[in-house]
């Protein structure tokens, strides 16, 4: 249980998710900027989310746990190291403060504060690369808390930044950042009308990594 109530919880949760999406979406727009090379612009969206994860987990994950992902937070719940009510709220701030995040973004390259984006990004290998890269942070996560706790900041922003490249769908794994992105038209966004397809799928492959970890770690009885 955390020495941080609730307040202060939720507050990092919401303050960490907007510096998150502010990243992906910062980053995205920088990097369409500087080139119009598309491989040059993920790899510009690429390291510096990775390296934010790095920091915001290493200095929230103490007070919070570092969700900043209903995804992740679901999952905890699930294994009953979060309360019910808690999940809630995590999941209502981690969305409010990913849609700041965008709105921070928009701010700093003066574009309209909120925009619908017209990125179609939808169909089955989207969906399955979603499950896929949902599942591989559930299993980084948890496998990280069972073997190397400390190492879970540099885990998850390795993780993060090696299936923006392996995923066809660049890795969203993770449903509020999703929201988030139907909220600008750059480089990083996401129809509105392609989430559920997206959200969907990032729970089934947040679930099946639970129910696989669940077993993998499992203790084992010695047979007599």
């Amino acid at each position: 249980m955390s020495e941080f109530d609730l307040t202060r919880r939720a507050t990092v949760e919401a303050l960490g998710t907007a510096m998150l999406v502010a990243t992906v979406v910062g980053s995205g727009i920088m990097a369409e900027t500087l080139t119009s090379d598309v491989a040059l612009q993920l790899l510009g969206n690429t390291i510096p989310t990775g390296a934010m994860l790095v920091v915001l987990i290493t200095l929230l994950g103490p007070i919070s746990g570092a969700h900043f992902n209903p995804m992740v937070s679901l999952v905890f719940t699930l294994r009953d190291e979060l309360a019910k009510s808690d999940f809630v709220i995590y999941t209502i701030v981690q969305i409010f403060g990913g849609i700041i995040g965008v709105i921070v973004a928009h701010s700093m390259f003066h574009l309209p504060l909120i925009q619908t984006s017209e990125k179609i990004r939808t169909g089955l290998p989207q969906w399955f690369a979603e499950s896929v890269a949902s599942f591989g942070l559930v299993v980084t996560i948890l496998g990280g808390l069972h073997f190397a706790r400390a190492a879970i900041p540099v885990l998850v922003g390795l993780y993060i930044m090696a299936a923006y490249w392996f995923t066809a769908s660049t890795s969203f794994a993770n449903p509020a950042v999703a929201i988030a992105r139907s909220f600008t038209k750059t480089f990083s966004g996401i129809a509105p009308e392609n989430l559920i397809g997206f959200i969907g799928a990032e729970l089934v492959g947040a679930l099946l990594a639970l129910a696989f970890m669940a077993w993998v770690l499992a203790p084992q009885t010695r047979s007599q």
